[in-house]
């Protein structure tokens, strides 16, 4: 039997909830989309009191399952069971009401208001006149807080909140709907190790509760260190679940790719060349100040720091995105002012950014209109016209030379998946052909599998003579990939490792000085 959201609902709220093995399952989900089957014929079971990790490479379908059972999309095939029951859920709201909430990758949070408001948008509380009552809902906001162990003002408007703190209001949010099934996609992304402790705290004390929690991650460290248990997924195909103390690493790695990944860091002894950037007491005011380094051809020169410590700052500075206040740049050896992103081009630069949907993908373009809008004025126009055959032809081809999974170049960016769209930027700079590259957190956020292709780019980059700068908050990394590390720490550069004496201990030493 089948029942209505409401009927659901109405069943939960009475307590009368069946004593059900799974509190949520799903079987026989398939899901298409124009070109694509995201979905094949999938099983999910989460239990009770659980926190269950779900893995595989981008594009395997986890993030398509959790907006099915969050409501968001309505799956083609399969049945969906809650506390026993079938259900059919038709939107979000749907979902909420019935206690299951997402917490998304990218948050939904209103920024110009305040944190309690944005908790209880649409349910604040009212006094007898109908006017909304801030005291009562202050009161509940901190109560909530001290439930979780968050320490917020919760008169503070959202917009001067870190990454971290958005995200705590994010889950008190979810946990304010009474929800007893909380979906958290990648929650540590953007997160220090110290706020990522403070996470792990909150959600063991929700799985103490009963909570149910769904954690999708490409993190293995934390499927160790927080899960019960895992689900994987290949190509929209459910491969299988066991529990996190019955698996290896490497386990998991061959459940989730199909295959054995002998090297995750292919990093080649390649010969370094000359000099081709060289940066002088470089400042950007009150953001870093004295930055000197260089970087030769061939080299990949890694850089550390904890999270504030003005690594991509410096990147964007020295692409132009933020012109420097003082300091100098010299590119193949002769004075540059680098006054735009325009000019580093012209000089044979390239930049992947930090964070590929808000500053690089355009997603509703195409993969093609991502792919060639960096060479399409230089390269592919005579005559005042575009070459449209020969810029197409070019960019199908670095589409196969990257593995991009897309059904076409028509296909709107903001339909692939994380890996992906990382994929596709790195084609639009591999097409002009730089000689300097800088990557700011070039695998953030994607599977074991499309970080060891971009590894592979980076080493064929090098070897081909060129100069990469590297920006990583992963440690392994940083260490396994850099042929010399350079460690930031408030703004101002701490020190400099060779490959060979880099270790983690060092590398922290630097970043905390």
């Amino acid at each position: 039997m089948v029942v209505s959201p409401s009927t659901m609902a109405a069943v939960r709220a009475s307590g009368a909830v069946p004593n059900a093995e799974f509190l949520l399952a799903a079987e026989g989900i398939r899901k298409e989309f124009p070109g694509v089957v995201a979905l094949d014929d999938v099983t999910f079971r989460l239990k009770r009191g659980t926190v269950h990790a779900l893995m595989g490479e981008n594009g395997a379908g986890k993030s398509t399952l959790m907006k099915i059972l969050a409501g968001i999309y309505t799956p083609d095939q399969g049945d969906i069971r809650l506390r026993g029951v079938g259900i059919r859920l038709k939107s979000p709201l749907d979902a909420l009401e019935n206690g299951i909430a997402m917490i998304h990758q990218e948050l939904n949070l209103m920024p110009f208001m305040t944190v309690a408001e944005n908790i209880w948008i649409r349910r604040e509380p009212k006094t007898r006149l109908g006017f909304v009552d801030h005291g009562e809902m202050r009161r509940k906001t901190e109560e909530l807080f001290r439930r979780l162990n968050i320490t917020l003002d919760p008169e503070i408007e959202v917009r001067h909140l870190s990454v971290a703190n958005r995200q705590m209001v994010e889950i008190a949010k979810a946990v304010s709907y009474d929800s007893d099934v909380l979906i958290m996609d990648e929650p540590t992304s953007a997160l220090t190790e110290r706020e990522v402790a403070h996470l792990f705290e909150i959600i063991r004390g929700l799985r103490s509760q009963g909570i149910g929690i769904v954690y999708i991650t490409h993190k293995m460290n934390e499927l160790f260190e927080i899960a019960d248990e895992f689900s994987v997924f290949r190509d929209g195909k459910y491969i299988g679940t066991h529990a996190s103390t019955d698996v290896t690493r490497d386990d998991i790695i061959r459940m989730m790719v199909g295959r054995e990944i002998t090297q995750m860091f292919p990093k080649e002894e390649v010969p370094i060349g000359d000099v081709v950037l060289s940066v002088k007491d470089l400042c950007l005011n009150n953001v870093f100040h004295d930055v000197s380094f260089e970087v030769r051809a061939g080299e990949i020169l890694g850089v550390a720091g904890l999270v504030g410590s003005g690594r991509s700052n410096v990147a964007e500075t020295l692409f132009g995105v933020t012109p420097a206040t003082s300091g100098t740049i010299e590119l193949f050896g002769k004075p540059a002012n680098i006054s735009s992103p325009t000019v580093a081009i012209q000089n044979n630069m390239a930049f992947l950014t930090e964070d590929r949907k808000d500053t690089g993908c355009l997603l509703i373009l195409n993969v093609f209109e991502n792919m060639q809008i960096a060479v399409l004025q230089d390269k592919f126009v005579k005559a005042g016209f575009v070459q449209e055959g020969a810029i197409e032809a070019t960019c199908e081809d670095m589409a196969r030379k990257l593995r991009i999974k897309t059904p076409n170049l028509d296909e709107r960016v903001q339909n692939l998946s994380g890996g992906n769209q990382q994929k596709v930027l790195i084609g639009r700079w591999l097409l002009t052909n730089p000689k300097i590259l800088i990557l700011d957190e070039p695998t953030r956020g994607i599977d074991v599998g499309a970080k060891a292709e971009i590894h592979r780019l980076v080493t064929e980059m090098a070897r081909n003579g060129v100069a990469v700068i590297m920006i990583s908050s992963e440690m392994p990394e940083v260490l396994g990939m850099s042929d010399r590390i350079m460690v930031m720490h408030e703004g101002r550069v701490t020190g400099f490792l060779d490959r060979a004496e880099a270790t983690q201990i060092k590398v922290m030493d630097l970043a905390a000085r």
